[in-house]
């Protein structure tokens, strides 16, 4: 998987594949609701064995009912296809 920053119009074309994800400040951006903590912890730590096999490492923030992911490749100053590729995974812990 390249870790080339891609260009705008590739970033579009990618989120075009997403479920909701929006891109924030060269990131990738997308908050889960969730029945209580729990269930977040439990998607958090699913999303983050994911996380561990790409070996590509998004920010975490969760809490009661909600955990919220921000994707970037800070190595390459945006956005790259395994950020698309993450956050693709992520969503299938939705499925």
């Amino acid at each position: 998987m390249q870790r080339r920053k891609l260009s705008e119009s590739e970033i579009q074309e990618h989120l075009l594949e997403l479920n909701n994800w929006q891109v924030v400040e060269s990131r990738l951006k997308k908050r889960f609701s969730f029945r209580d903590f729990a269930e977040a912890l439990a998607f958090v730590n699913k999303a983050g064995e994911i996380a561990e096999k790409l070996d590509h490492h998004p920010d975490i923030f969760f809490g009661w009912g909600y955990a919220e992911f921000l994707i970037t490749t800070h190595s390459e100053g945006g956005l790259t296809e395994l950020d698309f590729l993450l956050a693709k995974e992520i969503d299938k812990l939705q499925n």
